[in-house]
């Protein structure tokens, strides 16, 4: 989970009274409260931040760990002990202690999940905390691969975005969550992707699919029409008496596919045949005239 500001959240600075806190977390909430913005998203996850920063930081002691420990302030207890621990250690200078030098490590491996060592001067370590991002794109940003530039905790990261991203696809930006305590390694920042598809194809991973309308004298007689595709137009040859639903595929003209440079996936058409409207009188007799020689 990524490092939240919870003193940009409520927008007060550092040396904040308790009773600043509260003045301000209380118009926040009477702002953002879901019954004052029924069916608002952005209302209510802003709601849950507010009263998240406000548990943390209108309590004195979770406030004092929170200051001197930023995203780790949770586990300020475990780690001041262990470092109690060890300073006990080194003053002692005995060979065996309460916790051997695997011992040590071990309590913190089954405490964080490996996340710790110890560095030349015996400070334990900790790996930084794994950040997590979203990232929103349009459909046509991932058709072709582009730089962008993303801002994290007020750092600017600049980063590659295949093309043939999907939907819900995440990457891993190694080295770029939170900072590690004591010379640990830094975390690591995953980037999950959102892609708004605004355009009239839909996407199956690297195919794509479109419905084009087909006039009735084109669908019956055949001819030549010019269709879309996501980068251009082509030229197709309808074939006589085509019906309607009837698909074609054109090769290669779908999505790219992920991280295979230059191979792409396929454009599915459906044909929609249209049906004349407004007939002239003329028109009608012509259809009637059909019709008897059809029966």
């Amino acid at each position: 989970m990524a490092f939240i500001d919870y003193y940009k959240i409520l927008g007060v600075p550092k040396d904040a009274t308790e009773a600043d806190i509260k003045k301000v977390y209380r118009k926040l909430a009477r702002k953002y409260h879901p019954d004052l913005n029924p069916n608002d998203t952005v209302a209510e996850k802003k709601f849950k931040e507010i009263n998240e920063a406000n548990e943390v930081l209108s309590n004195a002691e979770n406030r004092k760990k929170y200051d001197n420990y930023g995203e780790h302030w949770q586990h300020a207890e475990e780690y001041e002990k262990a470092n109690q621990q060890h300073q006990r250690q080194r003053s002692s200078q005995r060979a065996s202690s309460e916790y051997s030098q695997a011992d040590f490590s071990d309590f913190f491996e089954s405490m964080f999940g490996g996340a710790s060592s110890r560095s030349r001067s015996g400070q334990v370590k900790f790996r930084g905390q794994d950040f997590n991002a979203e990232l929103q794109l349009d459909l046509k940003d991932v058709y072709t691969t582009h730089k962008r530039t993303l801002t994290v905790n007020n750092k600017n990261i600049r980063i590659t975005i295949p093309a043939g991203v999907e939907n819900g696809q995440t990457i891993k930006i190694k080295g770029h969550g939170g900072q590690g305590i004591n010379g640990g390694p830094n975390g690591d920042l995953f980037i999950q992707f959102s892609i708004v598809n605004q355009s009239k194809f839909k996407r199956d991973k690297d195919n794509l699919y479109l419905t084009v309308d087909l006039d009735l004298y084109k669908a019956l007689l055949g001819g030549e029409l010019m269709v879309d595709t996501f980068d251009g137009k082509v030229k197709l040859n309808i074939k006589p008496e085509t019906q309607n639903g009837a698909k074609v595929k054109l090769k290669g003209k779908g999505f790219p596919k992920y991280k295979k440079e230059g191979q792409y996936g396929d454009l599915y058409i459906t044909f929609q045949i249209k049906l004349p409207e407004n007939l002239s009188a003329q028109e009608k007799t012509l259809l009637q005239e059909l019709q008897k020689l059809r029966k």
